[in-house]
């Protein structure tokens, strides 16, 4: 089995989500859209593969806003012509962050820059499925939120942003299930740790509580990308 993980800077792989992906029996096959010297500068041209050539897609984070086109309109809508393709073949799709907020943009919701950020450790994720989306915490890197797209079902929420939806054979998460330190620390040394600062983060706290859930994390990482495969990206396609 391969899946497909979109990696769209070059400080955010697939972590824990990829680690779990592994463990289960798939190849993963990375394809990064902004190198590293593009960074600051990312409206690059890439050519996606097509997703019916794999048997999952995984869109991960980004720094950079879903509706922003002026900046990353180059790649964001063909990428968002994948995930409709993807979709239509019956290939499953997990979002995170970013990707979460790409699935709802393709599939007729709407992306909007949130009333607060959310960034660090989040405890106050309400799940109305914990099998599926555990409680958490979950790390949370975001300033726009979602307006669910029709025919979904939300899964979890908080006051600030809606957490979670399914539809058909696509997962979108709002937080981080694939952090780790050393992702952290990629995201802090790429300009994270001045937004964190701003937030009144301490970056030495933020450091030690990720490292302190670790153990906790992957396995509500694993537990939940095991209930993805098994019920949602096993489900019907209506």
């Amino acid at each position: 089995m391969r899946a497909l993980v979109i990696q769209h800077d070059h400080v955010s792989p697939p972590g824990l989500v990829g680690e779990r992906l592994v463990e289960r029996g798939y190849d993963l096959v990375e394809h990064q859209v902004v190198p590293e010297e593009s960074f600051f500068a990312p409206g690059v041209e890439t050519e996606f593969p097509d997703p019916r050539e794999f048997d999952l897609v995984v869109p991960m984070g980004s720094p950079w806003p879903v509706y922003d086109t002026e900046l990353i309109g180059s790649w964001v809508k063909p990428e968002m012509e994948l995930l409709r393709e993807a979709d239509e073949a019956g290939v499953p799709v997990l979002g995170l962050c970013f990707g979460g907020q790409l699935l709802a943009a393709t599939h007729g919701g709407r992306v909007e820059r949130g009333e607060q950020a959310e960034l660090g450790w989040v405890h106050d994720i309400v799940t109305d499925d914990p099998a599926l989306v555990p409680q958490g915490p979950w790390f949370e890197w975001h300033y726009d939120r979602w307006h669910v797209p029709p025919g979904a079902k939300e899964v979890a929420r908080n006051d600030v942003a809606s957490q979670a939806f399914v539809l058909r054979r696509n997962l979108a998460l709002q937080f981080h299930p694939e952090l780790d330190p050393a992702m952290l620390e990629g995201w802090l040394t790429n300009g994270g740790a001045d937004e964190l600062e701003r937030a009144g983060l301490v970056l030495d706290e933020v450091r030690a509580v990720t490292e302190q859930q670790l153990p906790a994390v992957r396995l509500r990482t694993h537990a939940l990308v095991d209930a993805f495969l098994e019920r949602v990206a096993a489900g019907p396609l209506t």
